[in-house]
């Protein structure tokens, strides 16, 4: 399967991004430290969140087909750079979930999450750690 996105170049080191097959646009810019005015989304911001919902999604979809019930799942993903080579160094996630899950959904839930297709595709020198937490009441 293909999805084609394009972009624009719009000024002031902003890109429009549309979504084929919706027309959704986001708009990114250059990081503050590479003179964007920090209103929008970076292109290395997009991987972070990426990351992160892409985790929460491929939770969501298996614990729907397992009947657990996962209300008020929530994420929190930071992304740190490193300066040589400019890149991404680490992105680490915190996956807040229902505190009343069994050990045996636990397992299968972290399971899915640590398959998610970003996770994977992210090269290995990228430090993406998850961490699971049980909080949501």
């Amino acid at each position: 399967m293909s999805v084609e996105i394009t972009g624009s170049y719009s000024g002031k080191k902003k890109v429009n991004i549309v979504h084929g097959p919706s027309g959704e646009i986001i708009v990114t810019e250059a990081p503050r430290d590479n003179g964007g005015e920090g209103k929008s989304f970076s292109p290395t911001d997009l991987i972070a969140a990426a990351f992160g919902s892409c985790v929460v999604t491929t939770i969501a979809i298996v614990a729907e087909r397992s009947l657990i019930n996962v209300d008020g799942m929530h994420m929190r993903v930071e992304k740190h750079m490193q300066t040589e080579p400019r890149r991404i160094g680490s992105i680490p996630l915190e996956v807040h979930l229902p505190s009343s899950l069994q050990d045996h959904e636990r397992q299968k839930l972290e399971r899915a999450g640590l398959s998610c297709p970003v996770h994977k595709s992210l090269h290995p020198e990228v430090k993406a750690e998850i961490k699971f937490i049980y909080d949501v009441g």
